[in-house]
């Protein structure tokens, strides 16, 4: 079995800690920004999944400066271990749709912390017009600049759904001017959509073999209350993973999966007062261990299935 470090498959943690020498940490910052799918440029009511923190329900607070975020971060991390190196990750909402001064003004406030070794952006494929492509191109000249894309699904239908608000190729055309000025392109994927086979999630994992993306988060589908999925849920209960299932699910994915994709996440944990379903995924630990015997019992590695087709 090909192994990155102790792991089958190309982990986040093996990349940084090959690039930067050590243990890298995360700090989830707030950056005060909405979203086109909720302020009425596009929907009022977000994506059908997302809840009312945007997808950083974790993030730190936005009533906070970034470097006062910063610093809140790197004291609750320093109170349970020895840190010396950071990421800044814009994590809520669509963290390119404001205006290019203001995006300018906080990604250099976290990206000139002495601390901090690279920014991760999480947007949204149409939210990037040229002049803010411009700006993360000038900032990727002072320290690496990753760019995380919300595909969430490759197939039309299941996005019109779930209402992405932009189709396959505005991803496409993004993901061309990011890496042409230089930058790393990450994919959130989202495993469990309603009305996906088995075979459709798989189809999505080999498209993006085709895309020159250098990370993937692969995310299961969390049911969350006060989100419109959940009204659906209650209304029309579709199929959710178990966890025995999703595990096998995670694997299918990897044995397809380009074995240069850096692997970001394997599954996720909803905030716990929100989670409806499946409940299981609150024990993220058990579940990624679950993963890594069960890779190392059927000998799954990342790649293995891989026909060299992609980028």
């Amino acid at each position: 079995m090909k192994l990155w470090n102790d792991k089958p498959y190309h982990s986040l943690d093996y990349e940084l800690k090959r690039r930067f020498g050590e243990k890298v940490y995360r700090l989830s910052l707030h950056g005060g920004m909405t979203c086109p799918n909720r302020d009425g440029k596009l929907s009022y009511g977000g994506c059908i999944f997302c809840s009312g923190g945007g997808s950083g329900d974790f993030a730190a607070n936005p009533a906070l400066s970034i470097q006062q975020q910063i610093e809140a971060g790197k004291k609750a991390l320093l109170s349970k271990r020895p840190v010396q190196k950071y990421i800044a990750y814009f994590q809520a909402f669509t963290n390119t749709y404001a205006p290019v001064s203001y995006l300018e003004s906080i990604f250099l406030e976290a990206l000139l912390d002495p601390d901090v070794v690279l920014l991760s952006i999480a947007t949204r494929p149409d939210c990037l017009e040229p002049e803010i492509v411009e700006l993360l191109s000038k900032l990727n000249k002072i320290k690496p600049v990753w760019i995380e894309l919300g595909l969430q699904t490759m197939h039309e239908e299941t996005a019109i759904f779930i209402r992405r608000g932009y189709t396959l190729s505005v991803f496409e055309d993004a993901v061309r001017r990011l890496r042409a000025h230089g930058m790393e392109v990450i994919t959130h994927v989202i495993l469990g959509l309603p009305g996906e086979s088995k075979e459709q999630m798989l189809r999505t994992i080999q498209y993006l073999n085709t895309q020159d993306i250098q990370g993937i988060k692969l995310q299961l589908l969390h049911i969350l209350k006060r989100t419109d999925l959940a009204n659906y849920y209650q209304k029309k209960p579709f199929f959710v993973f178990s966890m025995e299932e999703y595990v096998q699910m995670i694997l299918s994915c990897l044995a397809l999966l380009r074995p240069d994709i850096v692997i970001h996440r394997l599954t996720g944990d909803g905030p716990k007062d929100l989670l409806i379903a499946p409940l299981w995924s609150q024990a993220k630990r058990q579940v990624l261990n679950e993963i890594h015997k069960a890779c190392k019992r059927q000998q799954i590695y990342q790649g293995k299935s891989y026909t060299g087709k992609g980028v």
